[in-house]
């Protein structure tokens, strides 16, 4: 257990690039810091209700979208711990990845999403869903009604799904459940949290979904994973493993980034990404 505990703490401060006498943002300036990000682009704030939790998310104006493809954008798992011993009371993340991401994508319409219990609390907020249940079947439900929701009133046509870290693993569970996901595209994404786990020495995710169970019905949807040659949290055997459960991975794309870290540098090239690696039209 203290194993599991220590080394779960490495992984995190990793991530985060905390370093001797680092201050750790209160909630209060983890929500400052996604205002400024926004300030200034084309996306708008708005809280989705669903059945179980209020989740935030950044939107651009949907209305000439319909009939249209729509990116979404889902972000990582935040800040789930903050010691060794201790999980976080609030999971808003320092760096908002996939966030960053958003705002980097010229397409007329792009909705980021955050996670449960990230930036608005609820009744529900319980810590198991951003430890053990992060991925579990009412946390995909939760995503399929805000894409609902969204189609409902909007009228739009398909979906793009862009998942960063754990977001990656949200992004291929919601892709098993519908119909209408044109592609799903992980950048550092967890796909196969069982051999993740078990890679690391972690505790299994016991009430979540795997993505990489699924192989059956993901072989059919087109899908592109981005990984860092550097990354020490979710490296490319996570990947490897995944793809191992296809018996036909001819929709499955990959590529490499040599000097990438989990979190450096995706952000940076988005826009390069994009129009050079992933070759999306809509």
């Amino acid at each position: 257990m203290r194993k599991y505990f220590l080394l779960f703490f490495t992984l995190l401060f990793s991530l985060l690039f905390v370093g001797c006498g680092y201050t750790m943002p209160t909630p209060q300036e983890r929500v400052q810091n996604i205002k400024n990000l926004t300030q200034s682009s084309k996306l708008s704030m708005r809280v989705y209700a669903t059945s179980l939790f209020e989740i935030m998310a950044y939107t651009s104006d949907l209305t000439s979208c319909s009939d249209k493809n729509v990116h979404i954008y889902i972000e990582g798992d935040g800040l789930a711990w903050i010691s060794s011993q201790r999980v976080s009371d609030n999971p808003t993340p320092i760096n908002p990845l996939a966030l960053k991401l958003a705002l980097q994508d010229a397409h007329p319409c792009v909705v980021y999403i955050s996670r449960p219990c990230q930036y608005v609390g609820s009744a529900k907020c319980e810590q198991k869903y951003w430890t053990s249940h992060r991925y579990a079947p009412e946390v995909i439900g939760s995503y399929n009604e805000i894409l609902n929701d969204i189609k409902s009133n909007y009228t739009t046509g398909s979906f793009s799904l862009f998942g960063y870290s754990g977001g990656g693993a949200i992004v291929a569970l919601l892709s098993t459940q519908r119909n209408d996901v044109r592609q799903f595209v992980t950048i550092a994404g967890n796909l196969d949290t069982r051999y993740w786990s078990n890679l690391h020495h972690l505790k299994p995710l016991f009430g979540s979904l795997n993505p990489a169970d699924f192989s059956d019905k993901l072989s059919k949807i087109n899908q592109y994973h981005l990984i860092g040659g550097k990354d020490k949290i979710i490296d490319e055997s996570v990947f490897i493993s995944y793809k191992n459960n296809f018996k036909d991975s001819s929709k499955i794309n990959h590529k490499i980034f040599k000097e990438f870290t989990h979190n450096c540098c995706w952000d940076e090239q988005w826009k390069t990404i994009l129009e050079n690696i992933l070759k999306i039209k809509d």
